[in-house]
């Protein structure tokens, strides 16, 4: 099972990763010829963007994931019903975006308005929900290479458009608008095919509407719940655009969040990966097995953004050749070891997923959105864009951990995940490695040899009380 869950998480995590440190060996190339107002421009549009990109599928992947499990004989009829709702749903979602980004557009890019426009609607009118209903099948189905083959292929096209637009067309902020329209058409096409032609599952535009409200009373109450992806990781750049801050200092934040972003991907494939595992032990109610998973996944996210902590100042150093972006590798620390809340968060939520009590959900995601959102309004306007760190590092926490506290979540499991003790375990090492980040070479590669052996120690542990429970 351990090297079921690694494995798997490598092949969704590390194949996007292959591309990312790919894309972070460019860097030096591309933020030469970018500013602090390129980063700006392009934060303020994905926060306002992402405002709205959780309506675009309705929360309807809790259909798709539940009838596949529940209906392994009848879920084609569901999925393509489904595919032909959001089909003609995108269409709608497409024309409100396109408003959304016509109003908002900062006045540095406001001469491409049009285009700008274009390149972000476009994928989505061409192809809706295509990719999104595909590449859940795969993970579903445990194909972890089909997903990862396309991550890599991808986002190697991504990294060379990037450097061709930003570095030999000087095209500044556009060459990311640009590069993500491209990809974002050729990755639905790769998804086209098979999905249609292989998998036979055709969008039904003649769907049952009975069928459909149904669906949607189950996912609905997950759109609050998913919603607070945006309220926690782009929310901060557009109350920052709102309380005046400007672009360049919006732009500044930004580049702290790439490696946050790096984090999250690793987050969202060990979620692919460890889905699946999660839900058949449920079903074959093994929770204390599910729990010790967690607790194995739980250790190896300490460990590597722990590292990935202590390192961050040389990365920054080597990788952003512009020294204002590359003072801004203390935020990335914070930011960083805020994704340790991911694991005990599938820990909370794959149970009530699993047994649809998604009205609780949203109490927790969006709560936790929330929070970021009214403490950004409080304390960006007193203490500077810095503070966004500590909000959300503040906020996930809170997402991570008040799942195990409702009274729905103790009825369907009695199964202790001792959350106090590591939410506690991951704010000291925060604190730790925050203090650490200036140390000395020779003591980091003592520290981080150390932290790998410890880590080791405790997941071989783990795994084998793992081995014993799943049997």
């Amino acid at each position: 099972m351990l090297k079921k869950l690694f494995s798997h998480t490598a092949i969704y995590g590390l194949a996007p990763q292959i591309t990312k440190v790919a894309s972070f060996f460019s860097l030096p190339l591309i933020t030469q010829e970018l500013t602090e107002l390129d980063y700006g421009v392009a934060g303020v549009l994905t926060a306002y963007t992402s405002a709205i990109a959780v309506f675009s599928f309705l929360g309807l992947r809790i259909t798709l994931v539940n009838s596949f499990f529940k209906s392994p004989n009848q879920y084609k009829w569901a999925w393509r019903q489904l595919y032909g709702f959001l089909s003609l749903w995108n269409i709608v979602y497409a024309f409100i975006l396109g408003g959304l980004i016509y109003l908002i557009i900062p006045a540095e890019a406001y001469d491409q308005k049009w285009l700008i426009v274009f390149l972000h609607i476009g994928p989505i009118v061409f192809f809706g929900p295509t990719s999104n209903i595909c590449s859940t099948y795969y993970q579903l189905s445990q194909k972890p290479m089909q997903i990862a083959t396309r991550s890599v292929i991808f986002g190697f096209l991504s990294i060379g458009l990037n450097v061709l637009f930003i570095v030999h067309y000087q095209m500044g902020f556009m060459g990311w608008f640009w590069s993500s329209f491209i990809v974002g058409v050729v990755r639905n096409l790769s998804f086209y095919y098979p999905l249609n032609f292989i998998l036979k599952l055709t969008p039904i535009f003649n769907f049952k509407w009975r069928f459909i409200k149904k669906s949607l009373k189950v996912s609905l109450p997950m759109v609050p719940h998913y919603y607070s992806g945006y309220l926690l990781e782009n929310s901060d750049k557009m109350v920052m655009d709102v309380s005046g801050i400007s672009t360049s200092n919006i732009g500044k934040y930004n580049v702290a969040y790439t490696v946050g972003k790096f984090t999250n991907t690793l987050g969202t494939a060990s979620g692919l990966a460890i889905g699946p595992m999660l839900n058949k032990f449920y079903k074959e109610g093994k929770d204390k097995a599910a729990s010790n998973l967690i607790f194995i996944l739980q250790v190896a996210f300490l460990t590597i953004t722990f590292l990935l902590s202590l390192w961050m100042k040389e990365a920054f150093s080597f990788l952003i050749r512009n020294d204002t972006l590359a003072k801004m590798y203390y935020l990335g620390i914070v930011i960083v070891m805020a994704y340790n809340y991911r694991p005990m968060y599938f820990g909370a939520n794959a149970k009530l997923m699993f047994t649809e009590k998604t009205n609780v959900l949203w109490k927790v995601t969006l709560g936790a959105g929330l929070i970021n959102v009214i403490l950004n309004i409080i304390l960006l306007p007193i203490y500077g864009f810095e503070a966004a760190a500590i909000t959300t590092f503040i906020a996930y926490m809170f997402m991570g951990y008040a799942g195990f506290y409702f009274k729905v979540f103790k009825q369907i499991s009695d199964i202790n995940y001792y959350p106090i003790l590591w939410i506690s375990i991951t704010i000291a090492l925060t604190i730790a490695v925050y203090f650490l980040r200036d140390l000395d070479i020779m003591y980091k590669l003592l520290i981080s040899i150390a932290s790998i052996s410890i880590s080791g120690l405790i997941i071989f542990r783990f795994n084998k009380k793992l081995n014993g429970l799943s049997k």
